[in-house]
């Protein structure tokens, strides 16, 4: 057997860089990863850290002619090549080599780029790593390798993941993005638990090793958080918790317990300023159901007029504002300090116009306010409320006056009961006896109404007068019409209904006409007559809309009810999804059966879809679902919408006063109804007929309608 022959390795050379040459033989012409100029910085900083494969040229007769051309390495000696172009290498200086004579160059290029084993990311994680275990810090580690420290801190943070999570990922029983959710928990332990967890579990996506990580943690978008601050939260000790590879709206606040404390040391801080102005009483809660004020009075205090100094400021102000918007009017684009200027302005003025708010001594004795915290995480105070047993108790003066009892206006004969047979011998001016001012008003009353139906606009005023009556002026009893709006509230059953937008909408449309109100209850008709006819109707909606009650209560069902709040939703065009509300776990998912979440992503998403989650526990379902749903407008039975009936009914027309005088021509001249119509005589009171109750224009357009 013959000895194998030994393997005889390239000759590598120093050549000086002026004897190079690029080869036409490079198979790389696609441009990929690090730049030149960046490949050029990491050569200055560290010298060639890997030798340039070159070939001698060859003349007609076969002997080198001292130049030698580059078949791989062309990146390289660009870099190279610039370094000589910005003066900072000599043209001459040597250049480590490998000088190949055998084979194609060809060859040559696509081996030394194909046979290149790419470095596993982890590998990159723990060089990172280990750099900066060294003293690098994140700065010169990103300098060093041309990348952003923001990138160094992500590395870093993969490679200080529990090491046996590291293990699985190098073995390819983790995924890149699984890693990356780990980090959001830097406990070894507790990451270490969650993958054993998720090895009985049907999903293992990102967002359940996030969720799983951060349970008991407070989201830094609570409005909690928000109220405390988190610098001061960290400056306290607690510790967030954050993700660096996606959007985490600030991360995750360990210490519950701790923001708990610290929230109510802050807000009771702030209603201790609120109780130095002098109410009677002042409640504090990180939330109040809405409808807490429900019931209560509020007071309306007055703000306080700008000083001469604070107007002659607010006018120089706004001199400037208007100056400098004229003197760019034409501009596309405003230059940046003649917008930040604008928007300091801006700032100022608003500061001017918010008025701090004065009330009475009288109305500070018997209101008090609610101090809580808004959905973006704002002090909100509600000052202003009294309570219905602090009003106070209006005395009736005592005449000593005996008033008889009487049940009826009328007895069984339909005869008037009279107190007393006898007449009066005395011919003095004595006050009209109840009974005859009860009879002489009830027909005002029925002429009233009469006259009042004949005037749309008038018992348009009157309705919205009563309405205004009971819900901004309590116990108010001011109007003679009986029209009783109901402000239904809802108790504390629903948590954070107060923060919906549409809630929202309603207080603050509610304050605002509650500001714009007359503040005694006796001017208010006054103030509503000279209201224009649109102002009218917004604040007639607003009152009619405020009476509305679709609450489905078990221990008071009303089918019809909720049959015309069905109705009622269909002709406003109501839509709960672009309304605001979306299905997430304390709305809906997380209090119904796994069936009906199934369900609501069938509907939404499809049958693909909803078997996807089927195998996961309630809390995973709950999650997946959640984000599934986002955006799909999907929503539960009770608020959907139903599309209105088709009218087959007739239509009921009233007839106009030509068709009311035809119709009456035509009655028996003999007749005491026809007659009575015709001379607009009252029908008695207590008539059985309810039809001869009505006006006679709706008894006739009834009457007709019914014929048809």
């Amino acid at each position: 057997m013959t000895k194998q022959q030994k393997i005889t390795l390239s000759a590598s050379r120093d050549i000086p860089f002026n004897k190079l040459m690029l080869s036409q033989s490079n198979v790389r012409h696609v441009k990929a990863g690090v730049s030149i100029e960046e490949l050029a910085e990491d050569i200055a900083r560290r010298t060639l850290l890997s030798s340039i494969t070159v070939r001698p040229v060859l003349d007609d007769s076969g002997a080198e002619t001292g130049m030698y051309t580059i078949p791989a390495g062309g990146r390289r000696f660009r870099a190279l090549e610039l370094l000589v172009k910005q003066k900072r290498m000599n043209k001459t200086a040597l250049v480590p080599c490998i000088v190949r004579t055998d084979g194609l160059a060809e060859e040559d290029s696509l081996a030394e780029n194909v046979q290149r084993a790419p470095l596993h990311p982890l590998d990159q994680f723990r060089a990172f790593q280990a750099m900066r275990e060294k003293g690098r810090t994140e700065e010169e580690i990103a300098a060093a390798f041309f990348v952003s420290a923001s990138v160094v801190n992500q590395r870093l943070k993969l490679a200080a993941v529990a090491p046996s999570l590291l293990d699985a990922y190098a073995e390819e029983e983790m995924t890149l993005d699984q890693l990356m959710a780990f980090t959001v928990n830097p406990d070894h332990t507790r990451q270490e638990q969650v993958w054993e967890a998720l090895q009985r579990h049907y999903s293992r996506q990102p967002y359940e090793i996030r969720r799983m990580l951060t349970e008991g943690a407070v989201r830094a978008s609570d409005k909690r958080a928000q109220f405390v601050g988190l610098d001061d939260y960290v400056e306290a000790g607690g510790e967030i918790l954050r993700d660096l590879f996606q959007q985490d709206d600030g991360g995750w606040l360990q210490d519950a317990a701790l923001l708990d404390v610290m929230v109510r040391e802050k807000l009771d801080e702030e209603a201790e300023a609120v109780r130095s102005e002098g109410w009677k009483w002042v409640e504090v809660d990180t939330e109040f159901p809405y409808g807490h004020t429900f019931g209560m009075r509020r007071v309306q205090g007055e703000a306080v007029p700008m000083t001469d100094e604070e107007s002659a400021s607010y006018q120089t102000l706004k001199a400037e504002y208007d100056a400098l918007e004229a003197e760019h009017a034409e501009a596309d684009e405003l230059p940046d300090d003649v917008d930040a200027r604008l928007g300091e302005i801006e700032e100022a003025m608003e500061a001017l116009e918010a008025r701090p708010i004065r009330y009475e001594a009288d109305d500070l004795a018997l209101a008090g306010a609610f101090v809580s915290i808004d959905s973006s995480g704002r002090l909100r105070v509600e000052r202003g409320y009294v309570r219905p047993e602090d009003e106070p108790v209006e005395e009736v003066e005592d005449t000593g006056e005996v008033v008889p009892e009487e049940s009826t206006v009328e007895d069984s004969d339909n005869t008037v009961a009279s107190a007393s047979d006898e007449e009066e011998e005395d011919e003095g001016l004595k006050p009209l006896s109840d009974r005859l001012v009860m009879e002489l008003t009830a027909h005002r009353t029925l002429a009233l109404r009469n006259a009042l139906a004949q005037d749309p606009q008038v018992a348009f005023l009157a309705a919205l007068h009563t309405m205004v009556l009971r819900l901004f002026y309590r116990y108010a009893v001011d109007s003679c019409v009986e029209i009783e709006p109901r402000n239904a509230g809802f108790g504390s059953q629903v948590p954070g209904l107060g923060d919906t937008v549409y809630a929202q909408a309603i207080d603050q449309r509610h304050e605002t006409w509650a500001r714009n109100l007359p503040k005694a209850s006796e001017d208010l008709w006054e103030a509503l007559t000279e209201f224009d006819s649109c102002s009218r109707e917004t604040l007639f909606a607003h009152c009619v809309a405020m009476s509305v009650n679709a609450v489905h209560d078990p221990y008071q069902r009303r089918p019809r009810a909720i049959a015309h709040a069905d109705v009622l939703a269909g002709t406003v065009g109501l839509d709960m999804a672009k309304a605001g509300w979306t299905a997430t776990g304390d709305s809906y998912l997380g209090r119904v059966t796994k069936a009906r979440i199934l369900e609501a992503v069938r509907e939404a998403k499809g049958e693909d879809a909803a078997d996807r989650i089927a195998g996961l526990k309630k809390a995973e379902m709950v999650t997946a679902a959640e984000d599934l749903l986002v955006g799909t407008g999907w929503l539960p039975e009770p608020l959907r919408t139903p599309p209105l009936p088709e009218d087959d009914a007739p239509e009921i027309k009233l007839i106009d006063e030509a068709d009311r005088a035809n119709d009456a021509s035509e009655d028996d001249p003999d007749s005491g109804e026809a007659q009575s119509a015709e001379d607009g005589g009252e029908p008695a009171i207590g008539d059985s007929d309810p039809m001869e109750d009505d006006d006679p224009v709706a008894g006739d357009a009834f009457a007709k309608t019914a014929a048809e």
